[in-house]
């Protein structure tokens, strides 16, 4: 299984509507993406204002995923909640 966090750091000055994001963004992905659920993190103490954490069955699966037609109508929604630039991590799940 493959993990892909989307990790979005505190900035100052930087926008990020939490509303927007949980209810309209993680939902436009996942149906774009083939996938039936995130976790959403909204940060309380530490470096992130928010992440998300998709599930891939593998590495072929999330690539096939991410390189769909769906992926460019998800990054041009980006900036409807947010002005900070994400930082991305794949792991696996061990």
């Amino acid at each position: 299984m493959i993990r892909l966090s989307v990790l979005y750091p505190k900035t100052d000055g930087a926008t990020f509507d939490h509303d927007y994001y949980r209810d309209s963004h993680v939902p436009l992905a996942l149906a774009k993406w083939g996938l039936e659920s995130a976790d959403i993190d909204k940060g309380i103490d530490g470096p992130y204002e928010a992440a998300v954490h998709f599930t891939f069955e593998s590495m072929e699966a999330m690539g096939a995923a991410l390189g769909g037609e769906g992926t460019a109508e998800v990054q041009g929604d980006v900036p409807n909640y947010t002005t900070i630039a994400p930082v991305m991590q794949i792991s696996e799940i061990v």
